[in-house]
């Protein structure tokens, strides 16, 4: 016979937690899965697990209010003829006009623009809002070719060709009926307010010689000015970057698992592709094996908050970042004066993830005209440039105290890990020692 101490609560299950019960009941109710946007929420190797070894002795630090720190970067430089100039390694990720407000691409294009580097189109098409306010605009060319045509390819800075996405490798966009507006339904050419679902792969290829095709059309459509990017998510990075090279990318694009998106399958977000600490280090190696590190460019993507973020990504061997997910929160995006409203949602400021019912308070995961006009695209923008203004100044502050003038002088020799898992994946020796998984010895 057991004992039961009446003092000792009841002790739950670690694998059969509340959220996971709570799941399987919704689950057995209604028949679906759970559909969601945002990136994934479990806890997985990041950028945190990684410090950098100032200078001091060994190394000679720069003055911060008197040496100069370059955080320029040329992108698409391997055959365009136009390639692109950015005064910041930090880019805006594609986030569809459909997923978005106008006001919300709006006030993305104001902001990149003031910061001298570029935003990008997302699925859907492009607006002229978005192009009129973007000093440079990249192009995505996706599987569902939604709005696709020579025109807009010529009017654009750079193509982005999307294989896959951090959030969902292997599966393709949704956007559902609440969101498709007589604007969005005619840029897509989709009925009135019926969800769809882009497809996981393009219709235009079954492999890497295919795709080389399609990037040679793509460029004699825009007499080969536009650099070429392609977008894979982060599942096999060193392949999919070398199959792209040898494809004819100019630049590669690698988006890690967190990554967001408007919406798709919550078990796609939670437990399919690599965390992105994981993804850029095989990437890089890909390069350095074809001889094209620096010559094909690398942006990383999925995750990134900071400058310190910035910095670590560039010294794995990253030629710039791109964000999501915190330039909508920059924006005004899950702020916490908008609370009332987020609880009549069931949710609440920071977790809300329900972007692809187009409700969003905020007005900028929304198609509602009354939500959308609570943004001001020109305040908005501006707080996009004070965000993208500190991360850089943080990431410089970071390459000077390690002593590099310019912040892709940064390298993996300026890191250390906290844990084993990061040292593993980044390559770097765990702290204190000069040695990580996989080196041998110690």
């Amino acid at each position: 016979m057991s004992y039961q101490n009446p003092n000792t609560p009841p002790r739950k299950s670690a694998t059969f937690d509340d959220y996971t019960l709570a799941e399987i009941r919704r689950a057995a109710a209604t028949g679906i899965y759970d559909i969601r946007g945002g990136g994934t929420k479990r806890k997985v190797p990041h950028f945190d697990d990684l410090l950098f070894l100032g200078a001091s002795i060994s190394r000679y630090p720069l003055e911060g209010y008197r040496e100069t720190c370059d955080t320029s970067v040329v992108l698409g430089t391997r055959f365009a003829k136009k390639p692109i100039k950015l005064k910041i390694p930090i880019t805006i990720a594609g986030m569809s006009f459909g997923a978005l407000s106008g006001n919300a691409k709006e006030a993305l294009g104001r902001g990149a623009t003031l910061s001298g580097t570029s935003t990008t189109t997302g699925d859907g098409g492009m607006t002229d809002e978005e192009r009129g306010h973007s000093q440079t605009l990249v192009y995505q060319y996706l599987p569902s070719r939604y709005g696709m045509n020579p025109k807009d390819l010529r009017r654009a800075d750079a193509i982005e060709v999307v294989v896959g996405q951090g959030a969902k490798p292997g599966g393709g966009g949704m956007l559902l009926g609440q969101k498709i507006s007589d604007r969005v339904a005619h840029m897509r050419n989709l009925p009135k307010g019926i969800d769809q679902r882009s497809a996981c792969r393009h219709p235009d290829w079954t492999g890497p010689d295919d795709l080389e095709i399609k990037i040679l059309e793509l460029r004699e459509i825009t007499d080969w000015e536009k650099p070429i990017y392609v977008k894979v998510g982060g599942a096999r990075p060193y392949y999919d970057t070398a199959l792209a090279v040898k494809a004819g990318a100019d630049v590669v694009v690698l988006d890690g698992m967190q990554g967001g998106t408007a919406a798709t399958q919550d078990v796609f977000i939670e437990h399919v592709g690599m965390p992105t600490l994981a993804c850029i280090r095989p990437a890089v190696q890909a390069l350095q094996d074809l001889g094209m590190h620096r010559k094909v460019q690398l942006i990383v993507s999925g995750g990134i908050r900071s400058g310190a973020d910035v910095a670590k990504a560039l010294a794995l061997g990253a030629d710039a970042v791109s964000i999501g997910t915190a330039a909508l929160v920059a924006i005004g995006d899950n702020d916490p004066k908008w609370e009332e409203e987020y609880r009549k949602l069931g949710s609440t400021a920071g977790a809300y993830d329900d972007w692809h019912e187009g409700k969003d308070p905020a007005g900028i995961t929304t198609q509602d005209p009354e939500l959308a006009a609570r943004l001001d695209p020109v305040l908005a923008g501006r707080r996009l440039a004070n965000y993208l203004k500190v991360m850089t100044l943080e990431a410089q502050t970071i390459a000077r105290a390690c002593g590099h003038n310019r912040l892709h002088n940064l390298e993996p020799e300026d890191l250390c890990a906290l844990t084993m898992e990061a040292a593993a994946m980044a390559q770097v020796p765990l702290a204190g020692t000069s040695w990580y998984p996989g080196k041998g010895g110690f």
